[in-house]
């Protein structure tokens, strides 16, 4: 049995991967709670695609790949395949897009909640294993049934928590406390599921194909760029609940054609009868010339 390292770059790995899956929850949880508040079900399908993409390649996937940079297995180099490896970041996707879907439609219930919690928990466990599989070294994997189910069950448990978190925190400070146990229980999951592994080499050594992680980094950086940088613009640019409550305010106002009413001109007070004595003050009199005065 192979002895492997988890840490192989100290604590920078880990605590980049706590920063990923943080900050991959609080843009997902923000979406997420744009999704029961949205008018049409366009918007609730825009908001939980972002959502997904928040919590499920940024928060799980990404923080997957951060930790996996500190992997190291002695007397092996250890390659990924590609199509494996991309295909496990969709998995994350999906399947917290379609717990976002079960529990962000219809009447919010316990059973809802419930059932999106072991579908998108399945999916995160899925995309973890889906990730180990993909690795290429000169050995065989194994694991600890006991462990991996444990791992499995706190991705379900972490599942339904951020599920919950989603639909019914709002304020900033509690979205922020959300994604702080949120960031917890991912990397839980991911270290309870690695601790399960053990790798057997092979007698025989030979070349070990797939994509290094050099290969990898820049492609998942410049993406997770990319993934950040889009939801922050998508929350910013979307209107607030102030933006909504003042163009509701301005429709109120309007008229059935469309047009803000013009309150009509009202006369000034005359309390001592100038404007009856005077001719100026009659709309529709000319102004007195020389010319029509009669001569003497």
């Amino acid at each position: 049995m192979a002895e492997i390292n988890h840490f192989e770059y100290g604590w920078i790995t880990p605590a980049l991967s706590y920063a990923l899956s943080v900050l991959g929850s609080f843009l997902g949880l923000v979406c997420a709670g744009r999704i029961r508040t949205a008018g049409t079900a366009g918007q609730r399908a825009w908001w939980g695609t972002l959502a997904a993409w928040a919590i499920g390649g940024t928060a799980i996937w990404s923080m997957h790949f951060m930790a996996m940079l500190g992997f190291a297995v002695d007397g092996t180099r250890i390659r990924y395949d590609v199509p494996i490896t991309v295909a496990s970041a969709l998995i994350a996707v999906v399947a917290v897009g379609i717990g976002l879907a079960i529990v962000g439609t219809g009447r919010l219930s316990v059973l809802r909640v419930v059932a999106g919690g072991l579908f998108t928990g399945a999916g995160v466990a899925a995309m973890h294993y889906t990730g180990m599989a993909a690795m290429r070294l000169n050995g065989s994997l194994g694991y600890d049934g006991v462990r991996v189910a444990l791992s499995v069950l706190i991705a379900v448990v972490a599942a339904t928590v951020a599920l919950w978190l989603a639909v019914t925190v709002r304020r900033a400070l509690a979205i922020a406390a959300s994604a702080l146990v949120m960031g917890v229980a991912v990397n839980g999951m991911h270290f309870t599921g690695m601790s399960a592994l053990s790798v057997h080499l092979h007698e025989q050594r030979g070349e070990v194909t797939g994509a290094g992680f050099s290969t990898l980094l820049v492609p998942i950086v410049l993406a997770v760029i990319l993934v950040v940088v889009g939801l922050v613009y998508a929350l910013l640019a979307a209107p607030t609940d102030e933006d909504r409550a003042g163009a509701a305010y301005l429709d109120a106002r309007r008229g059935p054609a469309g047009a803000v009413p013009v309150a009509e001109a009202q006369p000034a007070p005359d309390p001592v009868g100038l404007r009856a004595r005077g001719t100026l003050a009659r709309p529709g009199t000319a102004f007195p010339s020389r010319r029509d005065t009669p001569p003497r």
